[in-house]
């Protein structure tokens, strides 16, 4: 290769002498004229004509400058994307999350990783697909995404895995609902109410049932529905209570829907699927990181919401 050869002929050509290039390039002029030398050799042409100590570019020797210019962009171009993944990794990510985490939390993690990435170099490119635990089972096997987030009511045979957050439900009802005077719902609470229910599937759903059978308590439902967020909806405009993910209530608590503990232990649980054998990259790591972070802030936040009121 003649990559220094063909770097002295391009300074030459930009700054019109070899002693010139010779400074530019920390090098002696000897040495400039020899890498010249070699150049022309191998191309089988003059590239330069010596007229009383100058060089003149022949009409080849401008031809090839075209096409030496095209190279060094591109060599330029090599470069500054090393030193971006130097600093930054592979800034691209595929995740797929399920609703209860997609719809309003990850977002909010994600508008973290965006605000601490303002450089254009560092700016990543996500793609965050909402879908049903099904289908984020599906995505992480297939290897479509680089991390997932599903209930616990999927597999995990043949997925690296672990749990990633694990709540007790909340009661929510509308602001207005004479439970609100509640401050811990029981079980036969629920069974005299118009019940907004997550779909019979839901690993939550199936928990919560088995704990109010052994209480004896069955639920009038009114709605099933496979999001969360449509209970909180439902429970907002007044048309029952529901049982849901506290990270989905709180979302809409700053709307004036009303949360309340329940009496019995039943828990929503997320789990953290990966492709096996596939590393993580920096961002991927980083956005865990944040999501972890943004979890722990919102198991804080959850028990200030639930916190018992001192009477005035």
């Amino acid at each position: 290769m003649l990559l220094r050869e063909i770097e002295v002929f391009r300074s030459v050509m930009s700054v019109g002498s070899a002693s010139k290039a010779a400074a530019l390039l920390g090098v002696t002029q000897p040495a400039i004229s020899q890498s010249l030398r070699r150049l022309e050799e191998a191309a089988g042409f003059p590239l330069f004509r010596r007229l009383r100590g100058r060089l003149h570019p022949t009409p080849e020797a401008q031809a090839l400058l075209v096409e030496v210019e095209r190279v060094f962009v591109g060599l330029s171009s090599i470069e500054h994307r090393m030193r971006s993944l130097k600093r930054f990794g592979v800034n691209t990510l595929r995740m797929a999350v399920y609703p209860a985490f997609g719809l309003t939390f990850v977002p909010r993690v994600l508008s973290q990783l965006v605000a601490e990435r303002r450089d254009a170099d560092a700016r990543p490119q996500i793609s965050l697909q909402v879908l049903s635990s099904r289908e984020v089972h599906e995505a992480v096997l297939g290897r479509q995404v680089d991390f997932g987030l599903m209930a616990d009511e999927m597999p995990t045979t043949g997925l690296e895995h672990s749990e990633f957050a694990r709540f007790p439900g909340v009661v929510v009802m509308h602001a207005k609902h004479r439970l609100t005077k509640v401050r811990t719902i029981q079980p036969h609470q629920l069974a005299e109410e118009p019940f907004l229910a997550l779909n019979p599937e839901d690993a939550s759903r199936r928990r919560l049932e088995r704990a109010l059978a052994e209480c004896n308590v069955g639920l009038s439902v009114l709605v099933e529905t496979p999001y969360a967020a449509s209970v909180c909806e439902m429970a907002l405009s007044g048309m029952g209570i529901g049982f849901v993910n506290p990270v989905t209530a709180m979302e809409y608590a700053q709307r004036g829907l009303v949360i309340r503990p329940l009496s019995l232990e039943v828990s929503f649980a997320g789990v953290l699927v990966l492709p096996p054998g596939q590393p993580l990259s920096g961002l991927a790591s980083r956005v865990l990181q944040l999501m972890r972070m943004q979890l722990a802030e919102d198991q804080k936040a959850l028990a200030n919401l639930l916190k018992p009121r001192a009477k005035a």
